[in-house]
């Protein structure tokens, strides 16, 4: 599905979710509760008449952080489909953030375009409802961009020259640690799944998140993000081959 959890953190459902206690707010931090944030999340996506397919979430630190994957079946790609990433915090460790990615069906990889659609820290619950709208929004530009670039670079061809110093400057740059130059490597020439046996970057893509299951999701995050940025999948130019 996409959502990765460490040894701290555990996958749960919603029931569980709505029994979390929210902490008191002060004058100076408004804490939402974590089931709000995700019902917020559904009502816009099903205004949108976007159908959930799927949806995961996690809790860590008792409880004190929410994570949460919701896939959505609207997208023109047999390939992946388009899915909304979640998190909360009651600790003032995270802020209310949305973000957009594409789930790699074949591989459930999560592909993230990184950048945070809402991302409030004193969010009050009223306000709550308006960003969401908003952010949902801007999601589906979000959507179009990753979906545009995945097509280019399922048909840019690369060969084992160029793969080899793409993945050496992205652990250059700390998108993965220099550990996994070869564990890369080997899931670009011989990957997992008979769909990514063709030398495009989008293999290529493939081998850096098929790597990055493994990591804990702080390590994911900045991974995705690094990836974000290397692919070009904000839109941008990609660094990785400029």
């Amino acid at each position: 599905m996409g959502l990765m959890l460490d040894s701290n953190a555990r996958f749960v459902g919603r029931d569980e979710i709505a029994q979390v206690p929210t902490p008191a707010a002060t004058p100076s931090w408004k804490p939402v509760p974590h089931v709000e944030v995700i019902d917020a999340v559904t009502e816009v996506v099903k205004a949108h008449r976007w159908e959930i397919i799927h949806e995961q979430y996690g809790l860590a630190r008792d409880g004190q952080k929410m994570f949460g994957v919701i896939r959505i079946n609207r997208t023109n790609s047999p390939d992946w489909s388009r899915c909304i990433g979640i998190r909360n915090s009651h600790d003032q460790s995270l802020a209310v953030g949305l973000t957009a990615g594409i789930n790699v069906l074949v591989c459930s990889n999560l592909c993230f375009g990184g950048s945070m659609v809402i991302k409030r820290r004193h969010t009050s619950r009223i306000e709550l409802g308006e960003l969401v709208v908003e952010a949902v929004d801007c999601l589906e530009d979000e959507f179009l961009t990753l979906e545009t670039v995945a097509e280019d670079l399922k048909i840019d061809e690369v060969d084992d020259d160029e793969a080899r110093a793409c993945i050496v400057r992205a652990a250059e740059v700390l998108t993965i640690p220099s550990c996994d130059i070869i564990p890369v490597w080997k899931e670009f020439k011989t990957p997992q799944h008979e769909e990514f046996r063709d030398q495009s970057r989008w293999s290529l893509l493939n081998a850096f998140t098929e790597t990055a299951k493994k990591y804990s999701p702080a390590r994911a995050d900045q991974c995705y993000r690094g990836l974000t940025r290397l692919f070009g999948l904000d839109g941008s130019l990609p660094t990785l081959w400029c």
